[in-house]
């Protein structure tokens, strides 16, 4: 059973930046894609990035250039850098480890990350 447990929210002024750090148990996290959710108020939780087991990388548009995805195998461990932060950047955000369409995932408890202007 892999645990996520994820760190680095909090309260930022637009322009600023957070580092997100989402750390995992089991040994199912060096072969298992990655990818950091979002979800505000009202709105259904989307897809903020991912990163594959070979580092391939993939970002939604509102973020792409701003917010960088990386992955540290040997402390089991999966970042989200967010740069130049916006007030829309507001959510709750979630690490999950893919298993694939067909099969849950696992999630983190989420993190807050509130952009005031």
């Amino acid at each position: 059973q892999v645990r996520l447990v994820e760190s680095g929210g909090g309260l930022v002024q637009a322009g600023g930046s957070l580092r997100l750090s989402c750390a995992a148990s089991g040994s199912m996290f060096s072969i298992n894609a990655m990818g950091w959710y979002r979800q505000a108020p009202g709105k259904q939780r989307e897809l903020v990035a991912d990163i594959t087991s070979v580092g391939r990388t993939n970002y939604a548009d509102s973020v792409k250039g701003r917010f960088t995805i990386s992955r540290d195998s040997a402390k089991n461990t999966v970042y989200l850098q967010m740069n130049s932060l916006k007030s829309e950047d507001t959510a709750v955000y979630y690490c999950k480890l893919d298993r694939g369409p067909y099969v849950p995932g696992y999630w983190g408890q989420g993190t807050q990350v509130t952009v005031s202007s």
